[in-house]
């Protein structure tokens, strides 16, 4: 993983339009090489057995997967997180984010809506046609 790459602020909807690159797990969007993505949205999933976690942003579900100390936490369906990790696309499995940060934001009341304006002002900034 190349931490000099940026975390991308997205919406899943957006991942759909991500191509892969030639490099080892790296994909393009808008012109910007990226491996780690950055989404929030809603636990629709959760499981005990270490499967994946499902997020659910508005715009489509992605599989978490958790390692770690992350897995011992108590992870509720419903709750609201942010999460940034290494985004996986592989022929024929759902896309996944391989979890390096995730965080409950759930007591935060204007989260949801204050997320999206952040991911419209990044994409007409960054990622959009100029």
């Amino acid at each position: 993983m190349d931490f000099g790459l940026a975390a991308l602020k997205l919406v899943c909807a957006q991942l759909r339009e991500a191509k892969e690159t030639q490099s080892q797990n790296s994909f393009t969007l808008g012109g910007i090489l990226f491996q780690r993505a950055w989404l929030q949205g809603v636990l629709v999933s959760t499981s005990d057995a270490g499967a994946p976690l499902l997020l659910d942003d508005g715009t489509g579900v992605i599989h978490l997967s958790l390692s770690g100390d992350f897995r011992l936490r108590p992870w509720k369906t419903g709750m609201y997180v942010m999460v940034v990790g290494g985004y996986i696309a592989s022929l024929g499995e759902p896309p996944m984010i391989k979890v390096h940060k995730i965080v409950d934001l759930s007591a935060f009341p204007d989260r949801e809506a204050m997320w999206y304006l952040e991911v419209i002002e990044a994409y007409k900034l960054f990622y959009g046609p100029n």
